[in-house]
């Protein structure tokens, strides 16, 4: 039997597990003799550090974005780090770790999810102190300087963009590069019809699973508009749920954490579009499903250079504070031609995409 190890890095709910869930879930319903397992890596390195890193990053972005943003930059986006990133002060540490478990699961195959554990594992195939093929799967629309390259055997890449780079720029050969999209569950991967193109449009509203962003001052200028019916994907932020109800508007329907991935697609099913974090999961699936996207906010770090890009190609359209919420978006819901442009985009988007994510895997495994 062969095993082919996901590596993601924390225990949180987050794009690098949605990915690797994806991924099992599709080899496991059309491979059942290959045995797929997920561990997160900094919980095997101990438990209890795992739980206060996760609390640490998420009072630092909620009470001290800037500061987090400034540190993300300098660590996973300054230019001088690139191909040659390293952390020396606890790099033998987790090197040994990560070493250690390679030896206890005997993998046929790895894959990161996330960057750390690609680090690592790059670090010890280039010691030669492990021969396991790797994958990177790259979870937002650009690679940060965190990833491991050297000695990583395959990387399934969001665009054609990102291949063009890994190629010019890291001199990584096209035939190891496969552009895959982000991988998402394959109930979302179907399409949907146009939605209705009359009011009140039925708007998604997400703010990831733990419910960050601004959604509460977004809806405080939408709390009249019923041109349109919100239902607000508040993840497990029960505040959020409660003050929302509070208000008792009839057109804001909050919803807590949908861990269901059906029902989340039969969400998407109802939506004429989505107002979200630039997140490369929810996004991602927002495209499968054709569905236009504003956003909202953009948590400091990775969702603002997600931002950038999805902005740049017009595959999302940023919500301006400073201008009514409710015209942004009737702009684009009232005008068919624009519909169209937003959806023949989309389309293009995924014509660029080469390969199927689960599909590669087992044409890889053969």
């Amino acid at each position: 039997m062969q095993k082919v190890l996901f590596l993601p890095l924390l225990q949180m709910a987050s794009g690098h597990h949605q990915v690797a869930d994806a991924l099992i879930c599709s080899l496991e319903k059309r491979a059942p003799e290959i045995l797929c397992k997920k561990i997160e890596f900094l919980s095997y390195v101990n438990e209890r550090i795992e739980k206060m890193v996760t609390r640490a990053y998420m009072k630092w972005i909620y009470y001290a974005p800037q500061a987090y943003e400034q540190t993300y930059k300098h660590f996973a986006c300054k230019s001088s780090h690139a191909g040659n990133y390293q952390l020396q002060w606890y790099e033998r540490l987790f090197e040994k770790k990560m070493e250690q478990l390679l030896e206890e699961e005997q993998p046929d195959l790895i894959v990161c999810t996330h960057a750390f554990p690609s680090f690592l594992v790059s670090r010890l195939k280039e010691k030669q102190k492990i021969f396991t093929p790797v994958i990177n799967i790259y979870t937002d629309f650009f690679i940060n300087n965190i990833w491991g390259r050297s000695g990583i055997d395959y990387h399934f890449v969001p665009t054609s963009l990102l291949k063009e780079e890994l190629m010019g720029k890291y001199n990584i050969a096209g035939e190891q590069i496969y552009v895959t999209g982000i991988p998402v569950d394959e109930c979302f991967e179907k399409g949907k019809k146009h939605a209705n193109s009359f009011p009140p449009y039925p708007i998604l509203i997400s703010g990831g699973s733990n419910g960050l962003g601004d959604i509460r001052l977004l809806l405080q200028k939408l709390k009249h508009a019923t041109d349109f019916h919100f239902i607000v994907l508040c993840g497990k932020n029960e505040k959020l749920v409660q003050s929302l109800t509070s208000w008792g508007v009839k057109h804001i329907q909050p919803f807590p954490f949908v861990s269901s991935r059906k029902e989340m697609n039969r969400l998407y099913e109802w939506a004429a579009a989505v107002i979200t974090k630039p997140g490369g999961i929810t996004v991602s699936e927002a495209l499968c499903k054709n569905l236009p996207i504003f956003i909202h906010s953009a948590l400091p770090g990775q969702e603002e250079v997600n931002l950038r890009y999805l902005v740049s190609q017009q595959l999302a359209q940023q919500l301006d504070p400073a201008s009514s919420y409710e015209k942004q978006l009737l702009n684009i819901l009232n005008n068919k031609q624009e519909r169209n442009h937003w959806h023949h985009r989309i389309h293009t988007y995924h014509k660029s995409k080469e390969a199927v994510a689960w599909q590669k895997i087992l044409d890889l495994l053969k």
